[in-house]
């Protein structure tokens, strides 16, 4: 069983508030917007981190942290990215990998809005955590964790925080 806390759109932030919310989590999955390779560091030495690069990274991030992260966790594959939906729909570069790759669990953020639902047309749980940085234009805060065990995803948990 993995324990895993996803968070996006930290914009160079991790408040202390957003450490204690993933504290008990293994590993955390960063869906862009890290802010800084200092940060991701920062990250990466409270968990072990998985993540992409943002919009807002910089070129030294995007060297380092990629676009796309497709892994497997327990028996689910999943797809990590920063910008994965507009308008309600997938951009064509995301819909491609999903198609080609076929993940259970898609992450991304950007929107800054907590999204979570299943989509059944490409049979996967579909997860935005939001924003938890301090910055931008969201007015709250938000992050995510659950439990993966083998298949079972259970006990999805979200936490805001007013900005």
């Amino acid at each position: 069983m993995r324990r895993i806390g996803i968070i996006s759109d930290t914009h160079g932030t991790f408040p202390e508030d957003v450490r204690r919310f993933l504290a008990e989590v293994d590993e955390i999955w960063h869906a862009g917007d890290i802010g800084s390779l200092e940060l991701a560091a920062e990250i990466a030495d409270f968990k072990p981190l998985r993540g992409v690069h943002g919009n807002i990274d910089d070129y030294s991030m995007r060297y380092s942290y990629p676009t796309f992260q497709c892994f497997e966790c327990e028996e689910r594959r999943v797809l990590l990215t920063h910008i994965g939906m507009q308008g309600g729909r997938y951009i064509p570069a995301v819909a491609e990998k999903i198609r080609s790759l076929k993940p259970d669990i898609f992450v991304c953020g950007h929107s800054h809005i907590l999204k979570i639902f299943y989509d059944q047309k490409f049979d996967l749980l579909n997860i935005n955590p939001g924003a938890c940085g301090l910055y931008g234009f969201h007015r709250v805060r938000t992050a995510v964790r659950f439990e993966i065990d083998g298949r079972d995803v259970r006990n999805l948990e979200v936490v805001d925080w007013k900005r």
